[in-house]
This record gives structure tokens, C-alpha cells and sequence, in this order.
């Protein structure tokens, strides 16, 4: 069967969560049922790392573990042996100004699982949301930095996607800035919030770029995606810290992640693949807590970008969100 993009002409659509226009180009793809990562994860081994239980000695420092001082822990958080930000610089007494500050922040690494084969899919919904409360102890202990302005949380699988070690891990880099991204993202959220009184998170929403929903989440792509498949977490309740989810929520939080990470794992040939958890300014003021939403960003990485995504800030997406929604849905995950 045809998809419904088979023939269809070119769009560009405007992005309004970041400001941007994203250029649907179907003619540069197959159909996209038929798209497949050209490069998918190497397998996970049985090969022993400095992650592995056992190794502890090999890491950097640790920060915590889960459970607390349990040598047969789960979880364990530890700084990065290779920063990309120094925590023994002074810590900015104000706010910077200028162009040049010293590079104090955080940068830590969240081992996901004590045992090297196994991935972040394969783990039960309970050991998912152990990881997300994880992240949510640790962005509340940074946030005690008063110059720490925003933790971006983020995962990197696969080689290609970034991750210099298959140990299952993610990533948190404490920030005494706003990154450029953030800030674009909040400006276009607070156009939209004075021109309507309304989140727009709030109300993205659509059956045809719906995949899947629990209670309080639900997952879709979205309607200017930037890349091809890629999808977004969003609870369906209002939350501007991702660091205020509660434990019950991280658990259906990392049951609807474990399906989306199959969905795709199946779908696109187990591709290597980025996620980064959008959240908002750790010291936001009340004004902008109506109109930040915090979500989750899957980004399945099947195609590069170049000279002209570098050049105009414009990207283009092979694949309608409307099919790459239609096709992810109807994947059957085996029980």
C-alpha cells in the first residue's frame, strides 16, 4: 500500500516550539515503512567495563548509587572521568556578563544498569522510572548551585549517536548559562502563551501524530519534526521541571519509553538514536511556569546533516510525520 506522502509535494512547516521551518521533502526518501538505519547499534556484548559491578574502582568519583551503599546496586551516578566543564573552578558569584566566563559546571554520568548487555529497553518499567528519579535527585541537588542556571539530561546509544562506551548510560551537564536552544524555545513558547492565554504543549496533541498515551503521558511525532521517526514524551499535565516527576509517574513514564525504544528498535533496524530531556531554567519565575512544558525528544539517527542544515538552520525531513506516526503505531511489540 502507497503511503499517503507517496506523491505528495513538497511542505515546509514552521516548528513553534523552537522557531524554526523544517522542510518535508518526500521525493529524498523511500516509502517509510522502508526506512531503516543503515548503520544499527552494534550489539551489547558480554564484555566487562569500568561501568560493569565490580569495576567500581576503575570510574571517577561516585556521586550516589541506588540503592544507597548497596554494593549490589542498580543505578549508579558518578562524575565524568573526561568533563567538559570543571566543578573545581570558583563557582560565578552573579549572573555572567559579556562574552567570557570560566568553564565551572557539572557534567556526571548516569550508569543505568550494573550489567553490560543489557540496554535501557530491556529493563521492566520499574527500573526505567528508578533511572528518571535518579535523574530528578541529582538536577535537585545541583539546583542548590545558585549560578547553575539549566541540567540538560540526555542519552546517547550507539557509536554513531555519540557514546564512546555500549555500557548503558546517559549523561547530565549542569549549566551557569541558558543555552541558545533553551532560550529560543522559551521565547517562542511565551509568543504563543501572549497571543493565546494557552500553553502550546499543552494542546499538541493529534490523532494523526498520536503513537501511544498512558494516564498521564502520551507519545507522538511531531508535526514539524526536525528528523525522520522522531518522537516526543510529553505528560499530558501541565509541568514545567522535569525534576518535579514523582516516583509513581516515573514508572509509567519508563513504561511508555521502553515502548517507544522497542517500536523503533524494531521498526528501524535497532538504529542508533539520541534522547534529551527538554525542561525548563532551573530558577524559572512564576510567569514563566505557565507557558514551559517539559517533554522528552527521541531522535533516531538514519539520516546526517550538511552543509545546508549548517548554513541556514533549516533542516529536512524526508519523511511526513503523519506516516512515520502511522507506521510507528501499528508496530507490534512482542510481549
Amino acid at each position: 500500500m502507497a503511503s499517503s506522502s507517496e506523491n505528495a509535494n513538497p511542505e515546509l512547516r514552521k516548528d513553534a516550539v523552537w522557531n524554526r521551518w523544517v522542510i518535508f521533502s518526500p521525493a529524498r526518501a523511500k516509502r517509510p515503512s522502508d526506512f531503516k538505519s543503515k548503520s544499527p547499534t552494534d550489539p551489547n556484548t558480554n564484555q566487562q567495563c569500568p561501568f560493569c559491578i565490580g569495576h567500581e574502582h576503575e570510574c571517577a568519583p561516585e556521586i550516589f548509587r541506588v540503592p544507597p551503599r548497596d554494593p549490589n546496586w542498580k543505578i549508579r551516578v558518578i562524575q565524568n572521568l573526561y568533563p567538559a566543564l570543571s566543578r573545581t573552578l570558583p563557582e560565578p558569584q552573579h549572573a555572567p556578563s559579556g562574552s567570557l566566563q570560566t568553564g565551572f559546571g557539572f557534567h556526571d554520568v548516569v550508569i543505568e544498569t550494573p550489567v553490560h548487555p543489557v540496554h535501557l529497553s530491556d529493563l521492566p518499567p520499574t527500573e526505567i522510572g528508578r533511572v528518571f528519579v535518579a535523574y530528578t535527585e541529582r538536577i535537585q541537588q545541583l539546583a542548590s548551585h545558585k549560578s547553575i542556571q539549566y541540567v540538560q539530561v540526555f542519552k546517547n546509544h550507539g557509536a554513531s549517536a555519540g557514546a564512546s562506551m555500549s555500557h548503558s548510560h546517559s549523561q547530565m551537564m549542569a549549566l551557569p548559562i541558558i543555552p541558545p536552544s533553551v532560550s529560543a524555545r522559551l521565547a517562542s513558547m511565551k509568543d504563543h502563551f501572549d497571543q493565546t492565554g494557552k500553553c502550546f504543549i499543552c494542546k499538541i496533541q493529534r490523532e494523526d501524530l498520536l503513537i501511544d498515551s498512558s494516564t498521564n503521558f502520551f507519545s507522538l511525532v511531531p508535526f514539524a519534526a526536525t528528523f525522520p521517526f522522531e518522537i516526543w514524551i510529553v505528560p499530558r499535565y501541565h509541568s514545567a521541571h522535569f525534576h518535579e516527576l514523582d516516583a509513581e509517574k516515573a514508572v509509567e513514564l519508563g513504561g511508555l519509553l521502553k515502548l517507544m525504544l522497542r517500536k523503533m528498535s524494531l521498526q528501524l533496524n535497532n538504529p542508533p538514536f539520541n534522547y534529551m530531556i527538554h525542561t525548563s531554567p532551573l530558577h524559572s519565575n512564576g510567569s514563566e511556569l505557565a507557558y514551559t512544558h517539559w517533554f522528552i525528544q527521541i531522535v533516531p539517527q538514519l539520516i546526517g546533516i550538511a552543509g545546508f542544515e549548517l548554513g541556514t538552520g533549516c533542516y529536512i525531513n524526508p519523511v511526513f510525520p503523519e506516516d512515520a506516526a502511522k507506521v510507528l503505531r501499528e508496530v507490534k511489540v512482542p510481549e
